[in-house]
């Protein structure tokens, strides 16, 4: 059975001839993940599985990371990388504090009005800035935008993926 893995930074480029790389990260927890010591994985279509790696230095620069891995010395050994991402495996996973979720844990859920109605299944999360928004796959209608907020998400199981909400006036026009 194939391992579970799940992105935490995408190669954007090289930095320097010293064989760095400019990552971006698309994790919550980028100190966690990109300090030194840390093992990851590197994934790239031209490897047939993730590589394991681990961050010799690591400095921040604007929105970037640039991070020196142990098992690479210049630009030529890993410039076939930009593209490329890093992952951690299922068990990697940072623990979340109650009323926390992964994306891909809400993702796929079944949404209900707090009426007992099934709303259709939630598609996609939404980053705004503000709060997110949830993103209801409704069978022949239109999509059905909900503000991650306390007045719309009520009750979130995970367990069942089930997600009861309260459609606020205005939402389901």
């Amino acid at each position: 059975m194939e391992r579970q893995m799940y992105d935490v930074g995408k190669i954007v480029n090289t930095h320097g001839i010293r064989g760095e790389l400019r990552i971006f990260s698309v994790t919550d927890f980028p100190e966690e993940r990109f300090q030194k010591g840390s093992e990851l994985f590197l994934a790239h279509d031209s490897l047939q599985e993730p590589l394991p790696i681990t961050i010799q230095s690591v400095r921040k620069q604007k929105n970037l990371y640039i991070v020196k891995l142990k098992e690479f010395d210049n630009i030529n050994q890993v410039e076939k990388y930009k593209g490329g991402v890093f992952r951690v495996s299922e068990e990697d996973r940072i623990d979340l504090e109650e009323g926390e979720f992964y994306y891909d844990d809400i993702v796929g859920c079944e949404a209900w009005s707090d009426e007992g109605v099934n709303l259709g299944v939630i598609s996609d999360i939404l980053e705004t800035g503000a709060n997110d928004v949830w993103v209801v796959k409704r069978e022949g209608q239109k999509d059905l935008l909900l503000p991650y907020i306390d007045d719309c998400i009520l009750e979130v199981d995970v367990a069942e993926k089930r997600v009861k909400v309260h459609v606020m006036e205005g939402l389901m026009e």
